[in-house]
């Protein structure tokens, strides 16, 4: 006897679903079980639950509005569109300030160097004029001490007298009076005796000697005295006194202030 049964090529028997089938009646089942929950929770239960896609609500809008984003449409559509500047032209601006601060810098830097020169000026001439101010004291002081000495001799000392002379001066002026003194002064002044003694003039009551600055440097001073000599010689009849007004030149050595020139008004 021949069975009714027929050879099902997939190994199922007359009752197996396919795959199509048995997968619509899973998603038909578990669409079941989400309408008993939702039934059994209520309205106001309805969030999803672990492992459940929660609904897209279905009311509201596709895109919120936003209040700041409506307010610049509301503008741009009153003053037009915005303008960008070019790259260029904020390159020019960036330009033009740095050479405008450039110039600021360059003009302080002007007005500092300026008022420095100024300060150094100034201090230097103060210094000056304090080194001035010494000068004319020390040089007045040693034209003093020196018109008697390079104005007097005797002929009874020549040498002595000459050389404690030369000592007061300095330079072309030293050389010279070496010189007139040996071949004019000491010969007459041994032939006929002559003695001369020179004195810087005080004033009638006393005080200090007639004698002022002419002019002074830190480093050379002309000094006016008034200076009576006195001469005795075989070729004249009792002292004869001469007054006379002497322009001294003084110059600053490494000994002190020295006569460098003098010369008879």
């Amino acid at each position: 006897m021949r069975s009714n049964t027929v050879a099902n090529p997939n190994g199922r028997g007359p009752g197996a679903a396919s795959p199509g089938r048995r997968s619509m009646a899973a998603a038909a089942r578990a669409a079941a079980r989400r309408t008993e929950r939702v039934a059994t929770r209520g309205p106001d239960q309805t969030r999803p639950q672990p492992g459940e896609d929660a609904p897209a609500p279905d009311n509201l809008p596709l895109e919120a509005p936003d209040d700041a984003s409506q307010g610049r449409k509301a503008v741009e559509q009153q003053a037009g569109p915005v303008l960008v500047a070019d790259e260029p032209v904020a390159a020019a601006a960036r330009g033009r300030r740095r050479r405008r601060r450039g110039r600021f810098c360059a003009v302080l830097a002007v007005l500092v160097a300026a008022l420095l020169a100024a300060v150094a000026v100034l201090g230097w001439e103060y210094a000056d004029g304090r080194r001035t101010e010494g000068a004319r004291a020390q040089a007045l002081a040693a034209a003093r001490q020196a018109a008697p000495v390079v104005l007097s001799y005797d002929y009874r000392r020549l040498d002595k007298d000459f050389a404690a002379a030369r000592g007061h001066l300095t330079g072309s002026f030293r050389d010279e009076y070496g010189r007139t003194t040996a071949r004019v002064v000491a010969p007459t002044a041994a032939k006929y005796h002559g003695v001369v003694k020179a004195t810087v003039v005080k004033p009638p009551g006393g005080g200090v000697p007639a004698a002022s600055v002419v002019s002074a440097s830190p480093d050379r001073a002309v000094v006016l005295l008034f200076v009576n000599q006195v001469t005795t010689s075989t070729q004249v009849t009792g002292p004869r006194v001469d007054l006379n007004r002497v322009r001294m030149t003084l110059a600053r050595t490494s000994a002190g202030w020295k006569v460098s020139a003098v010369d008879a008004l």
